[in-house]
């Protein structure tokens, strides 16, 4: 935090039940390190985190608002890339989607530098990073909330992130669905990097079947297709899911 330039107005993190969140955000936080904490639950409420994360920024002042998932360390200049992308969308309702390098497995303290990081990091292939400054926009079922920023006004014309979603999957594309259906449009920036840690996974996640299933039939009622199409084929390929009626259902519970 305190090598980012220009800094944050401040820094809210959203504890799910982590006791040590407290202690490690007054070490690190540079004087403006807020935590918010939420009862912890058998599954992750990540959709209500984030929702609790803007009310609380903007309960503080904030204007405008940057996304970062747990796993992912900002660039040193990703708070100017943001404000300048967010100028530039001017009044539009828009969410900005930054660039993520993904950290390989083994780095040592001493590459975590701005040059070290910038170097190791690799980006998803399925991102297409526009050249320099500029903005593209993209398929809001693309949209990942694992860097994102918008301004308040935008967030509050989207209505935030739907709730009903519970544990892992789906929340993400229904939150890029809500922006469409406020007639805004999603941005793809070169800039505004994050860096992803490396952290072992399994793909398809078929050990989040069950919440999968479950967000899956959420969004179809909603939106009339479904999201998460390649973990979904994947998992009824493999068994890890049924499908019937138009219902997904994790294989374990359809017995």
């Amino acid at each position: 935090m305190s090598r980012l330039a220009p800094q944050p107005e401040f820094h809210v993190v959203v504890s799910m039940g982590d006791p040590k969140i407290s202690g490690l955000v007054a070490e690190n936080g540079n004087g403006r390190g807020v935590v918010v904490a939420m009862e912890p639950t058998e599954e992750l409420h990540l959709a209500a985190a984030r929702n609790t994360g803007v009310a609380k920024a903007a309960e503080l002042g904030a204007d405008a608002v940057v996304l970062l998932d747990v796993d992912c360390l900002p660039d040193r200049d990703l708070i100017g890339d943001y404000a300048r992308a967010l100028t530039e969308t001017g009044t539009r309702t828009a969410v900005i989607s930054g660039r993520v390098k993904y950290l390989p497995e083994g780095m040592t303290e001493a590459d975590y530098t701005a040059s070290g990081v910038a170097e190791l990091g690799r980006d998803h292939s399925a991102r297409r990073i526009p050249p320099g400054d500029s903005l593209e926009p993209a398929d809001p079922r693309m949209l990942w909330s694992l860097n994102i920023a918008s301004t308040v006004e935008s967030w509050n014309r989207i209505g935030g992130f739907d709730e009903a979603y519970v544990g892992y999957g789906g929340e993400d594309t229904d939150f890029g669905q809500r922006l469409a259906a406020a007639g805004g449009t999603m941005w793809w920036s070169g800039r505004a990097c994050a860096y992803h840690q490396y952290h072992p996974t399994v793909t398809p996640p078929v050990q989040h079947a069950a919440s999968i299933a479950r967000n899956a039939n959420i969004f179809r009622e909603k939106w009339g297709f479904d999201p998460m199409e390649g973990w979904l084929k994947d998992m009824l390929d493999t068994g890890h899911l049924t499908h019937e009626a138009g219902h997904w259902r994790a294989a374990d519970q359809s017995r």
